[in-house]
């Protein structure tokens, strides 16, 4: 799988970077990326994701491409939810997934599935690999 050709410059060095020294990491993430993409969460909800993880790793790439793309999203239909997806987000990192019965249920209640759930810890683990490869390159 190869890079998009539609890149910022900082993000096309980026990834020229990572290509060069770990093409199979590259490779690895974009698929992983294109999986996430296709989950049942929708647009705003990945974006809330993978911004939290940015966020909590301190990829300032990923934070500035992933709040452009958010911006670019338009307004949230319903911010609570958002607020849910974080808060779970940042619950299932705190926790190495192994969440309580009580943050499932509020992420329910939020209107989320346990699929959903599920696709939360696929974005943790795509945006994961893309922030830590970012930092350990000095792409970030």
């Amino acid at each position: 799988m190869s890079a998009p050709l539609d890149l910022p410059a900082r993000t096309a060095a980026a990834v020229a970077l990572l290509k060069e020294t770990s093409p199979e990491t590259l490779d690895a993430f974009l698929e992983l990326s294109a999986v996430f993409e296709a989950t049942t969460l929708d647009p705003h909800a990945r974006e809330t994701v993978i911004l939290t993880v940015a966020e909590r790793n301190q990829c300032h790439l990923c934070v500035d491409m992933h709040e452009a793309k958010m911006a670019s999203l338009g307004p949230a239909p319903d911010a609570e939810r958002l607020a849910a997806v974080r808060a779970f987000t940042l619950r299932v990192l705190a926790s190495s997934g192994a969440v309580s019965d009580e943050d499932l249920a509020d992420f329910e209640k939020a209107g989320y599935t346990r699929r959903n759930a599920l696709e939360v810890v696929l974005g943790i683990g795509t945006y994961t690999v893309s922030t830590f490869a970012n930092r350990l390159v000095r792409a970030a």
